[in-house]
């Protein structure tokens, strides 16, 4: 009989045993990955503040969009998985006055719904899908920038566009997630502008200025900006290559901000675009190195960071 209660014993105490282990494992697990996400945030901030650094930062463009739905949380996900520095994502407030990601005003081309964002509330978005890049419905669901911010939280930076409307209303739930840090804010206005619009909020996120560098006065407004605010960046719009401002971007570098391009199409960086990095990578992506620019916003991340891990400018 004793024998029997012993051997019953033995098999209780091994299981809890097992259980324990696995239980304290996780927790560890889970200390680590804590730390690491928070050194993680540090060293991109530090980078993003190291204006003269030859590390590229790279820039995902709604997301991870060609592998998940523009805009979703798994589009987000997947680019903290490659190792993506920041991902930019689009804002639109709901009927109810909620922030939810999204890229358009109308729903039409991106959801499974049509109509106006602003005239559904969230409830009623909730019952729509997400569709793909090729205009498929998915099982994703349009998500709210809060269940955004948490799932960036130690993990990515995040800039927000469209969003410089609904500022206010971000920034309370930046406070709320605990990801003022992460966030960087963007617009194409003049630096009396944003100091009227924006100024409470610049000593608290970084804004960088959008500059289009086929449009007059584009020197002075950059000029005034390095002179009287230094931003954290720059971001450069460009039709073609007669700017003098092109062969500026290592000194513009040098006095504090860096220098953000998009290789998204054309228009924006006057050929040099992730479709033709497809066949022709280091003409492309090379352009822009020996431009000193060292930050871009791709639909390309993986080609991207493949590239630029290749070259040794990306850690």
């Amino acid at each position: 009989m004793k024998t029997s209660i012993l051997k019953i014993r033995h098999f209780i105490y091994i299981p809890l045993v097992l259980i324990l282990l696995v239980s304290c494992k996780q927790r560890a697990n889970d200390i680590t990955s804590k730390k690491t996400n928070k050194n993680t945030i540090r060293s991109l901030i530090a980078m993003l503040e190291n204006a003269d650094s030859n590390n590229v930062m790279v820039i995902a463009h709604r997301g991870d969009w060609r592998n998940a739905p523009e805009n979703s949380l798994q589009a987000i996900q997947n680019c903290i998985d490659m190792g993506v520095d920041i991902v930019e994502i689009d804002i639109h407030k709901t009927k109810d006055g909620k922030l939810v990601l999204i890229h358009d005003k109308k729903l039409d081309r991106t959801t499974t719904g049509k109509g106006l964002v602003k005239d559904w509330t969230l409830d009623s978005l909730r019952t729509l899908y997400l569709r793909n890049g090729a205009n498929h419905p998915t099982h994703h669901k349009i998500p709210t920038l809060e269940e955004a911010m948490l799932l960036a939280k130690g993990k990515i930076l995040i800039n927000l566009d469209k969003c410089y409307s609904y500022f206010d209303e971000a920034y309370e739930i930046l406070k709320k997630t605990g990801t003022t840090d992460q966030v960087i804010m963007k617009g194409k206005v003049t630096l009396p502008e944003v100091r009227k619009e924006f100024g409470e909020y610049l000593d608290k996120v970084p804004f960088m200025p959008v500059v289009v560098l086929h449009e007059e006065n584009t020197e002075e407004t950059i000029n005034e900006y390095i002179e009287k605010f230094s931003p954290i960046a720059f971001e450069f719009v460009f039709k073609d290559e007669k700017s003098p401002i092109l062969s500026k971007f290592k000194e513009i570098r040098k006095k504090g901000s860096r220098i953000w391009v998009n290789s998204l199409w054309k228009s924006l960086n006057a050929g040099y675009e992730d479709d033709m990095a497809l066949v022709k990578t280091d003409s492309i992506y090379g352009w822009y190195i020996k431009k000193g620019v060292n930050m871009i916003q791709t639909d390309r991340p993986q080609l991207l960071l493949n590239y630029l891990r290749d070259k040794g400018l990306h850690k």
